[in-house]
């Protein structure tokens, strides 16, 4: 019987042994999964209409549900995505203070809601002292917040995305009896392609 020499290098690929190591980083690579040119991707979908709000894509896919067409192989893909903040108003230190003292008091209304669940006298004051408790102290942090951002960001607002178009997408095996069933909609779509 033949021992196997021991060596100090390094293995490398191409080398015997390469059965015995496991699969991994630290081992023979694995096998990609797939056909190996990125993630797996779904069944091929087919784009029935392209619509310019989402009520008109949210419409036809109700009338899909309600003529038992299978929705779950349909799909709303909002395209050329925006991102949009609107500007509510000017923030200043007592508005950022007011802002807090809102939230101080919802945290603090179920603080003394939890205590006052436990509370064998009077709950309603167990409960009013933690909203007003709440309260002031989200005043004190909003302001101390504000103050601490040096003029940066002085103003409140909101954000939103919103899409140029609206895509209605369907599994290729029953695009055609989605159009069909858009057919009877009236409802015009913009085009129909395939991905």
């Amino acid at each position: 019987m033949t021992r196997p020499t021991t060596s100090t290098a390094a293995w490398q690929p191409g080398m015997p042994g390469a059965n015995n190591l496991p699969y991994g980083p630290a081992g023979r690579p694995a096998a990609p999964a797939g056909d190996g040119h990125g993630p797996q991707v779904g069944a091929p979908t087919v784009t029935i209409g392209s619509y310019p709000d989402y009520p008109s894509a949210q419409r036809v896919v109700d009338y899909l549900a309600d003529n038992r067409f299978p929705v779950e192989h349909t799909a709303i893909v909002g395209t050329n995505l925006t991102l949009v903040e609107t500007v509510l108003g000017r923030l200043t230190t007592g508005r950022a203070a007011l802002i807090g003292a809102g939230t101080g008091a919802w945290f603090g209304l179920f603080i003394g809601l939890l205590f006052g669940i436990f509370t064998a006298g009077s709950w309603i004051a167990v409960i009013l002292v933690g909203l007003v408790i709440g309260a002031i102290w989200g005043a004190v942090f909003g302001a101390v917040a504000h103050a601490m951002s040096g003029g940066q960001r002085d103003f409140t607002s909101a954000s939103s995305l919103r899409a140029a178009q609206y895509a209605v997408t369907v599994d290729a095996g029953v695009a055609d009896q989605a159009r069909q069933l858009l057919g009877r909609m009236h409802m015009t779509p913009t085009g129909a392609t395939a991905r």
